[in-house]
């Protein structure tokens, strides 16, 4: 039981924001691309299959992060009981589950076609290699933004088995998305990070963080609005797109406070809702 929990620990189990941030990007794609006229059976086995890729491969991303980051981990308060940084976990065998991890959404992966399949191994180093980046630039975020939000593609192209530019519309949009949302989250260990010498967005707008955000969530949502366009949506897509982005616009905006950890992490973990609110505007647009 001791070695389950510090398994839960590693892998973020318990805090299921993390994957579900990955997992809807993935359902908008699926959404947008999946023809509502034909067997709804298929729509649900996607469904569960991108969520089980969604939690595999979040957990093993976890865990190269833990393993990249340990020694930075230890020197900051509210990372340093993570079970690799405290030496509760040997590297050896968080490897080793992270490489099962990998494996078991491979087996996953290779329900699609295979399109889908080169596409989605084609974003592995991207995954893999964004822990790294808080060493070398101010925009990890950016980086963290454009692998999270692969799923889009893989969701269309899961259908279709070829891209369009209404997913590449929507995975911009998504980007900004992420580039707000982790911005907000890294205000959490701005004071060690800079100590540490890590970068991050965080960082480099602190001074004008809500403009910074401001901006990043506008950029949502004139690609969420353009992507929109280009499919043809009926003008209530538009009308419900009005909650989601008071959410972000307001909302989020408006409780974010860089100061305050608690705050910033309430704003962070609102953007579940977000993606559960977009996901039904598309699923009902789709259905009129």
């Amino acid at each position: 039981m001791k070695q389950l929990k510090l398994f839960i620990d590693l892998t973020r189990l318990q805090k299921p924001i993390g994957f579900m941030l990955l997992f809807w990007p993935c359902v908008w794609g699926l959404t947008l691309a999946y023809d509502f006229s034909t067997n709804l059976k298929n729509y649900f086995i996607y469904l569960i299959l991108f969520f089980l890729g969604s939690v595999l491969m979040r957990s093993a991303g976890c865990i190269v992060n833990d393993i990249l980051d340990r020694e930075f981990d230890a020197r900051v308060y509210r990372t340093k009981n993570r079970p690799i940084a405290s030496g509760k976990i040997s590297v050896k065998l968080a490897l080793f589950y992270s490489f099962a991890l990998c494996f078991l959404a491979l087996l996953v992966l290779l329900n699609f076609n295979l399109f889908t399949i080169i596409l989605a191994l084609g974003s592995m180093p991207l995954a893999f290699t964004y822990p790294l980046m808080k060493r070398f630039t101010y925009w990890p975020q950016l980086f963290l933004g454009i692998t999270f939000n692969y799923g889009l593609i893989l969701g269309w192209t899961a259908i279709h088995g070829q891209l369009d530019l209404a997913p590449i519309l929507f995975y911009f949009g998504a980007i900004f998305w992420t580039l707000g949302y982790d911005t907000i989250y890294g205000y959490q260990d701005i004071k060690d990070d800079e100590i540490i010498g890590l970068k991050s967005t965080s960082i480099k707008f602190k001074g004008n963080a809500k403009k910074f955000l401001l901006l990043c969530y506008s950029f949502v949502l004139i690609f969420f609005m353009m992507g929109g366009s280009y499919m043809n949506f009926h003008f209530s897509y538009y009308l419900l797109s009005i909650v989601p982005f008071l959410h972000l616009l307001f909302y989020q905006i408006k409780v974010f406070d860089l100061n305050n950890s608690i705050s910033c992490l309430k704003a962070f973990k609102s953007n579940n809702l977000f993606g559960l609110i977009i996901f039904i505007n598309i699923l009902i647009t789709k259905n009129l």
